[in-house]
């Protein structure tokens, strides 16, 4: 298993603090905006990309969208904005002085040293204070995308748990498996009409699933269970699709417990035949997205306040 903590996701969004500065002037004018067009207003003020917008957390909200809504928290409680009506904002008296002595932002120290006061102090510790282990970049992250870290922190030593017993299984084992996992993806249909075929005389594939109730459309699988140490290359992909032609198959995928040459790939991506590659890493992923070989340890529900209750 991993010892090494996984680093953030890279993000082009800023971190909220730097994103105080943005909001405020999207509201200096003096009007009253909409949640979302603030958002899309401050965005072009912070000068945000196409590809910063675009960005999604886990749970599938937009990241710059979650840390803007964080900064609206933190101005709202020292009123520096007010929200007159359900879902607008406008700038105080309070917020515009502020924007006026600091044009260029605050760093994160100071955004803590600042709004800390204005919270709780048992939400003080959680919400605004550096985090107490792990890399030092974590703490400026909003509390949703340190949940998301944690997670990803428990899934990457789950995976790499995962892919060790992937490894040292029996070879069909590994093949159930990965038909299994096919299957649970919603292959084969809903009578799951998926089978492992490998041993002697197979053909060159380790496994075929049937899009259809009489087989007319299938897809066939190859399985390979090496060492994190070994890479697939192109020789090995050109067997399988030579398998592939032999059954009169268009369709199929290799999956293997460790990774591609970049030759494999480039093969792969410019042949007629629609031939995908699985990776361990990506494997692993499909798992336990999809709870093949995990379970679910505990479940944690993430509250946000419900504005409906206080109109």
């Amino acid at each position: 298993m991993s010892q090494t903590q996984p680093e953030a996701p890279a993000t082009e969004v800023p971190i909220w603090p730097a994103l105080i500065v943005p909001v405020l002037k999207a509201l200096a004018a003096g009007e009253t905006l909409h949640r979302k067009d603030l958002f899309r207003k401050a965005a072009d003020e912070a000068g945000l990309t196409e590809t910063a917008r675009e960005e999604t957390l886990n749970s599938g909200g937009l990241r710059y969208e979650q840390r803007m809504g964080w900064v609206l928290s933190h101005l709202t409680r020292a009123n520096w904005i007010d929200r007159p009506i359900k879902g607008h904002y406008v700038i105080t008296d309070a917020g515009r002085q502020w924007l006026q002595e600091n044009p260029d932002g605050i760093n994160y120290s100071q955004a803590h040293e600042i709004f800390a006061q204005y919270w709780p102090k048992a939400q003080n510790a959680e919400s605004l204070q550096p985090a107490a282990a792990g890399p030092e970049h974590v703490e400026e992250l909003e509390p949703v995308e340190q949940i998301e870290y944690g997670i990803n922190r428990i899934q990457e030593e789950v995976g790499a748990a995962l892919l060790k017993r992937l490894r040292e299984g029996h070879p069909d084992f590994f093949e159930d498996a990965v038909v299994k996992l096919l299957l649970t993806m919603g292959y084969g249909g809903a009578e799951q009409r998926g089978r492992r075929i490998g041993g002697s005389g197979d053909g060159g594939v380790d496994g075929v699933i049937d899009q259809d109730a009489l087989g007319l459309d299938r897809v066939y699988i190859q399985a390979k269970r090496y060492s994190a140490d070994n890479t697939v290359g192109r020789e090995a992909i050109q067997a399988f699709v030579g398998a592939l032609h032999g059954v009169s198959a268009s369709k199929g995928v290799f999956i293997t417990t460790s990774k591609f040459s970049q030759g494999a790939k480039d093969y792969a991506a410019n042949i007629p035949t629609r031939t995908i590659l699985i990776d361990g890493t990506r494997l692993v992923s499909l798992m336990i997205k999809y709870r093949v070989g995990v379970q679910v340890k505990q479940s944690y529900d993430v509250v946000e306040l419900d504005e409906d209750f206080f109109e």
